[in-house]
Formats: structure tokens, sequence, C-alpha cells
């Protein structure tokens, strides 16, 4: 067994409040889980209202398939026009 985590960091530049970031959250994680069936929350700047750090999980016995998934993960997260992607890791063990 495999197992993948990969951090993104991100930066919402238009958020005036914490309502209005957990609703992008919300659709950026509702979105991710559909696509790649993947574990994804919010792990870190809960209270901050213009950052949050997100975790994913994914689990597999296939190294390249999971660097591949959490790739597609950061590029679909990356294109969302409401956040900026401050910083990423991957790390799979």
């Amino acid at each position: 067994m495999i197992v993948g985590a990969c951090t993104i960091e991100l930066f919402f530049a238009d958020s005036g409040s914490l309502k209005s970031k957990r609703q992008i959250l919300r659709a950026i994680k509702d979105r991710v889980r559909r696509s790649f069936n993947v574990s994804i929350s919010e792990v870190d700047h809960h209270d901050l209202w213009q950052r949050s750090t997100l975790g994913v999980a994914v689990i597999g016995s296939d190294t390249s398939f999971i660097h591949s998934v959490l790739n597609k993960v950061v590029n679909q997260v990356t294109r969302e026009s409401r956040a900026e992607v401050i910083d990423v890791s991957i790390e799979i063990r």
C-alpha cells in the first residue's frame, strides 16, 4: 500500500469574510472529490478569511498513479479563479 499526501496553500484575494472563503473552499473540495475520488480537507488557517491550506490524500498500489492523481488535483485547484495557489507539497510513502 502506498500513500500520497499533498498540501495546497491558498490565498483568496477577493474574500471578504470567513463565509465567503468557506463557500469557495466547499466548491473546490466537492469538485476535487467528484473528479478524483480522493480525501480532501482544510487542514490549516481555519480562522483566517484570506488563507487556507488543503490536505489531499490518496491510497494505491502504484507510485506513478498516485503522483499523477495528486498532480491532476493540484492542476485543477490552480485553475480555480477565486483562489491563488501559494505553495504545494507532495509526499509519497
